[in-house]
């Protein structure tokens, strides 16, 4: 019970709850907040992916892992359209659901510990975690090992920094923002420029049949298409609250800016979010890869 308790007895700070398992190791908050925007994200992959969950061939997978699963929203899906598979979530904060699929479970666990599981995985998902891990090949190399032969890993995951063709970017405060940001994480061992990375390191790790895919994403409903148009929305609406969740933290504690400081800066940088003469966007890489029979 006190093991219990102590998970649930969040670290407060300027106005937002964090992690209390391995406090301060993850620099985005846990609180409703945050919980509403990785539902919305949730829904702009599904929307990514023509309604789908994963790219990965999957056949009939019996155990299913699901890495930093946040609100598991994506575990409790997975788990009701294949409901012959036990998926397991695993995140720092214990923020899901209490009524979920029977053949769904969540855990409060650190992926980057050793990992305890007593079978390995037909499927492990990740999805969002661009700022979760010190060292992605490591992490390649624990999901390899993870893994049953011939099982599968699946990668959906936004990058930094966020890229403009047009030079309509240059000098704004978003790309002030996204400087800063990389700046910060960097600083506490987490390199945000890593994502166009992964298909190496899973090479490295011993994958095959690695494919990767790229998404662009506008920043807002700029793009012409009304696929693009549709995406840039729910990015605008995503990132007007999802750069703070993403600054608070990483900007007071790591850059030693005031709250009162970061507040004024975060207007203009939701300013340039809305302006439709911004021509941003993200890049979004789907990866996925198999592990050989042999």
């Amino acid at each position: 019970m006190s093991l219990r308790s102590s998970i649930y007895d969040y670290m407060e700070e300027n106005g937002r709850t964090y992690h209390a398992f391995n406090s301060g190791k993850y620099m985005l908050p846990n609180d409703e907040r945050e919980q509403d925007r990785l539902d919305l994200q949730h829904h702009s992959f599904r929307i990514m992916l023509d309604g789908k969950l994963h790219l990965a061939p999957l056949a009939n997978p019996q155990r299913v892992l699901d890495i930093a699963t946040g609100t598991g929203i994506w575990a409790i899906e997975f788990a009701q359209e294949y409901p012959e598979a036990v998926v397991i979530g695993t995140d720092l904060s214990p923020i899901q659901p209490g009524y979920v699929p029977p053949n769904c479970q969540f855990q409060v666990d650190d992926a980057e510990e050793e990992w305890t599981f007593r079978e390995p995985f037909d499927y492990i998902h990740a999805r969002a975690i661009v700022t979760c891990f010190k060292n992605n090949k490591t992490m390649a190399q624990k999901i390899f090992d993870g893994l049953a032969p011939g099982g599968y890993f699946e990668l959906q995951d936004p990058s930094f920094p966020m890229k403009c063709d047009d030079g309509t970017l240059e000098g704004t405060a978003l790309e002030e923002w996204n400087t800063l940001l990389i700046e910060s994480m960097t600083r506490i061992g987490r390199n945000l420029l890593d994502t166009h990375n992964w298909a190496q390191h899973l090479h490295d790790a011993g994958f095959i049949d690695i494919v990767e895919h790229k998404l662009l994403v506008p920043v807002n409903p700029w793009a012409r298409g009304k696929k693009n148009k549709l995406l840039g929305a729910i990015s605008l609406q995503n990132m007007t609250e999802g750069v703070a969740s993403m600054s608070t933290a990483a900007f007071t504690r790591i850059l030693g800016w005031s709250q009162e400081r970061l507040e004024v800066f975060l207007v203009r940088v939701r300013d340039d979010l809305r302006s439709k003469g911004v021509h941003a966007y993200g890049v979004v890489y789907f990866i996925t890869a198999r592990k050989p029979l042999e």
